[in-house]
């Protein structure tokens, strides 16, 4: 398909399966990739890859499947990522805010302005644990049946890249609004979550001995945010400063 902002996107937008079972499954991602104008898939850890099961449900996709990226954990495969999506179809303890894909499309969208942005897919039995959904900005689930809301993950791929190349389609000459200030990538983000549990520590606000729920109400609330490089600064600057002012007293 020859579309300019469709290229635009797909080029800093990449679909993320964390540790795939089937390798069917991964054949069918890439297939349904193709369709939608999609062309980079990281896989992390899947657990057969590549194999003449991946090839053959690829039916064609054979050079998204020439340039998956294996990586060995989620982080390594979002350390460049200024836009995470996960993808869940299951209630949490802690609740996130979830959007549909239609809702999120134009957000995706106009975050490939500023660098790579991820969507990222679970295990076909269990999806992303609270770990790995801490490493997103935003949550995403496929309106479904309530009572049978179990989609496959190469189904769940097509259908949110439908949607985004609907949006594309929809106004193919539309901007792309790109951010003042550079988002945080995800490895700052991670840095920054370091930086910050050492602080409440030193502070004794934090105990890591018991975390309990802290750290993950607070990842929650900056990755909602979704800070802009100056503002990770300045938030770092604070950080070092009540450190340091704590020090002087001790």
């Amino acid at each position: 398909m020859k579309n300019t902002l469709l290229n635009k996107i797909s080029a800093n937008l990449r679909i993320v399966m964390v540790e795939t079972t089937h390798p069917g499954n991964i054949g069918a991602a890439a297939r349904a990739m193709k369709n939608m104008g999609q062309r980079n898939l990281y896989l992390v850890n899947p657990r057969i890859f590549p194999s003449a099961e991946v090839t053959a449900r690829a039916a064609g996709a054979d050079d998204i499947l020439a340039r998956a990226v294996v990586c060995d954990s989620l982080q390594d495969a979002l350390r460049d990522c200024v836009l995470v999506v996960a993808t869940t179809a299951r209630a949490r303890t802690i609740a996130w805010p979830v959007s549909t894909p239609h809702e999120c499309a134009q957000e995706i969208i106009n975050g490939t302005a500023s660098g790579q942005v991820a969507i990222v897919f679970g295990r076909e039995s269990s999806g992303l644990n609270n770990d790995e959904l801490e490493l997103c900005n935003m949550a995403m689930q496929i309106p479904t049946d309530p009572d049978f809301s179990s989609l496959n993950v190469a189904s769940a791929i097509q259908i949110i890249c439908y949607e985004l190349l609907q949006t594309v389609m929809t106004d193919p000459l539309q901007e792309i609004k790109k951010e003042n200030s550079p988002p945080a990538s995800a490895e700052q983000m991670r840095l920054f979550y370091v930086h910050l549990a050492e602080c409440m520590a030193d502070i004794g606000y934090y105990d890591p001995s018991v975390p309990r729920s802290l750290m993950r109400r607070m990842k929650r609330l900056f990755n909602r945010t979704r800070l802009d490089q100056d503002e990770m600064n300045i938030l770092r600057g604070f950080l070092s400063t009540i450190q340091e002012t704590v020090g002087k007293k001790k």
